[in-house]
């Protein structure tokens, strides 16, 4: 199904998608044993080193900014790929939605829609490190803890991301299934801007239920280990079962970004590409968001409208702009990266400029007990 709706075939193109997953998995190697030891120094005996927050700090939001550019080198380099191949065989746009264009228009488009794709992703990216931040103070971790759940954490939700984007570039195909999931966006987005709010209670997870039944739980951490042996017999450790909730959870975030980015592009290499480099630099950034969390109090509501506005351009907006020009209705992707630009940047600028306390209590979501 991909081959008869893709520019380029995951399976055709299998090493450009090898030399990806390679680049990938080469930042995680520098970011787990690099990165790590720069921010959080050991000694000899693997005692933590005593380190400024503010040096801290510095680098993680420096490797943030790596991350940051790495990704776009990937859009850069990706664009640059797709018009030399375009060029050289124009009949790989034949049956695809870029079917017509010339070869740099349809490049430039590829382009545009992996910036697209990415910023949402980051945006979503953020909102679920909130989520990551609730989650590991309920069971208690320090910051090895945390770097450890991050990471593996990281790792499986690049494989599940693969899986999901895999599954559903092939299921939108059809009419109804893109409806659907944006009828899913838009009724998400009206939630999160009404609530205002992720609500999670890791203690409630049911996994951790079916868990138990599968293995013992510690009642204990082992450093930062996975699993343990108590008199012989093998336990999981609280850390796992953090992992288990972090996992989880990302999976319930799947549910939206899958169909987001999605929304934007349905070529796989955008899709998947996008995804997967809005994600690899979280673990970093998660002690970035932890410093500033205060300080963007109104993004998630910027966040609800931006899957309001994602979940329109499936369904309404073609509807809406369809003409003879324009067959398919599509919504030029140039004005969707604004849109969703000004509603990010938007609720970032009004969260410096409206005091968390007072944006509280103007809060429509929130009422009075006892009224």
């Amino acid at each position: 199904m991909l081959a008869q709706h893709a520019v380029f075939n995951p399976i055709d193109y299998w090493p450009l998608l090898a030399g990806f997953v390679g680049g990938i998995v080469l930042l995680l190697i520098l970011d787990l044993f690099v990165i790590e030891k720069l921010a959080h120094p050991r000694g000899p005996d693997g005692r933590a080193l005593p380190v400024s927050e503010n040096r801290s700090f510095r680098i993680s939001l420096l490797w943030t900014a790596i991350c940051v550019a790495a990704a776009l080198g990937v859009a850069v380099g990706f664009r640059a790929f797709a018009l030399h191949e375009i060029t050289a065989n124009p009949l790989l746009l034949d049956g695809t939605r870029y079917e017509g264009l010339e070869p740099a228009k349809a490049a430039g488009t590829l382009f545009l829609e992996f910036l697209t794709g990415y910023v949402v992703e980051m945006a979503l990216s953020v909102d679920n490190l909130f989520v990551f931040l609730v989650i590991f103070r309920y069971f208690g971790l320090d910051h090895d803890r945390q770097h450890r759940v991050l990471f593996w954490g990281i790792v499986g939700a690049i494989v599940f991301r693969a899986i999901f984007i895999g599954v559903g570039v092939g299921l939108v195909q059809y009419q109804f299934v893109l409806i659907a999931m944006g009828l899913f966006l838009i009724v998400t987005g009206i939630k999160v801007f009404r609530s205002g709010e992720n609500e999670v209670e890791p203690g409630k997870n049911p996994f951790i239920a079916g868990l138990a039944k599968v293995i013992p739980i510690s009642r204990e951490f082992d450093g930062t280990r996975f699993f343990t042996r108590i008199d012989g017999r093998l336990f999981a450790t609280p850390l796992f079962v953090t992992l288990i909730v972090v996992e989880t959870t990302d999976l319930a975030f799947a549910v939206d970004s899958v169909p987001a980015v999605l929304a934007i592009s349905q070529e796989p290499f955008v899709a998947f590409g996008s995804n997967i480099c809005a994600i690899l630099g979280l673990r970093a950034m998660f002690f970035v968001v932890a410093e500033a969390m205060q300080r963007f109090h109104l993004l998630k509501y910027g966040l609800g409208l931006v899957l309001v506005w994602v979940g329109l351009k499936m369904t309404l907006l073609p509807w809406l702009l369809k003409s003879e020009s324009n067959p398919q209705g599509h919504v030029p992707i140039l004005v969707s990266l604004g849109v969703i630009a000004a509603l990010i940047g938007g609720t970032m600028l009004l969260s410096l400029v409206i005091p968390a306390k007072q944006a509280e209590a103007e809060s429509p979501a929130k009422e009075d007990p006892d009224a």
